[in-house]
This record gives structure tokens, sequence and C-alpha cells, in this order.
């Protein structure tokens, strides 16, 4: 049984090792857990309830954890950054009408009202709030 509990911990953890998603690791765990029990003698019964055990046991504990780590960094695009950021209203915003444009940087932009009933006219100061495609969504400063 010595050598099945061995070959169960080395599959198991080459089978981690090329999936890299943590989800055999804790059997092999549990495989290192009843190799322990059957060196000391107890029985398969055991043995096996032993896996069984720290198997659950590690996956319950341990993978909340390692959550974090697995979990892929949301990357940030350039246009985020520029959210929050001023900017000069050049041609009316107006929701209604489907006009508006913004200078940021000396770079004109199409803008649109984030309130809907709100009307922003030229020279006026907004401030980015929110970026869908191509359009900034901006209200008034100081609001």
């Amino acid at each position: 049984m010595t050598l099945f509990w061995i070959a169960a911990f080395i599959v198991l953890t080459a089978a981690e090792a090329l999936t890299v998603s943590l989800t055999c690791i804790w059997f092999a765990g549990g495989g290192l857990a009843g190799l322990l029990v059957q060196v000391l003698g107890g029985s398969v019964k055991l043995q096996l309830a032993l896996f069984a055990a720290v198997s659950f046991a590690l996956l319950l504990l341990v993978r909340p954890l390692t959550a974090g780590i697995l979990k892929p960094k949301e990357t940030r695009t350039n246009t985020d950054g520029l959210i929050g950021r001023s900017v000069v209203v050049k041609e009316t915003i107006d929701n209604v009408r489907g006009t508006g444009s913004v200078s940021l940087a000396g770079e004109t932009w199409l803008a649109r009202s984030l309130h809907e009933d709100r009307i922003l006219t030229p020279g006026m100061t907004a401030v980015i709030r929110e970026i869908r495609g191509a359009k900034l969504f901006v209200e008034q400063e100081n609001e």
C-alpha cells in the first residue's frame, strides 16, 4: 500500500503541475496523509478515511486563501486613467440632440452628459465620470 500512496501523491502533484489551477493539490495532501497512516501501521479503512478527510479539509480551508492568488489582476487601460480628469466643453453637450464634445489635453473627444436632463455649454468645466466606447460621459464640475 506504500507504493500506492507514493504513486497517488506523484500522479496528483504532476497533474497539478500541468493544470496550475489548484484542482489536484488537495488530494495530493490527502495522499501524503494516507501514506503517513500506512507507515504508522494504520488500517486501509483509516488510510482512506484520512485521505478523504485531509483532502476535504484542505479544499475547504486553503482554497479560499489561495483564490486571490489565482484571480487574474484587472489590467487598467489608458482610458481608465482619464476618469476623474477635468475637461473643457467645446460643443454644447445635449443628450437629447446627440451633440457634444470636450477638449482634453489638446484633443477633441465626443462627450455626453452623465445626467440626461443637463445641458453643458461651451467653456464650462466638466469632470469625466465614465467612458463608454469612444464617448466620455461627463458632469459639470462642482456638482
